[in-house]
């Protein structure tokens, strides 16, 4: 599960996209609905143009240690004995 937990002001370039810009901030593509939501008025665009003000959200996960499985921890697994 993810949260948002603000945002960052973004200046396009031109050629950006909105998978393109999640790429660069979140390194997962499928994570631009974020920014679309963040930016309603420009949903239908494709590829920005130099120059538009954007918002891109911060995205984090909201899961804590203690509600994750010890592999996902980085904590040993104890083997378990076979016999």
């Amino acid at each position: 599960m993810r949260r948002v937990t603000g945002y960052l002001e973004y200046v396009t370039r031109e050629g950006d996209t909105f998978d393109s810009l999640a790429l660069q901030m979140y390194n997962e593509e499928t994570l631009a609905h974020y920014i679309i939501e963040f930016n309603p008025d420009f949903a239908d665009v494709l590829i920005f143009e130099a120059n538009v003000a954007l918002r891109l959200p911060i995205v984090e996960d909201a899961e804590t240690p203690e509600t994750l499985p010890p592999w996902r921890r980085g904590e040993e697994i104890p083997e378990l004995d076979a016999s």
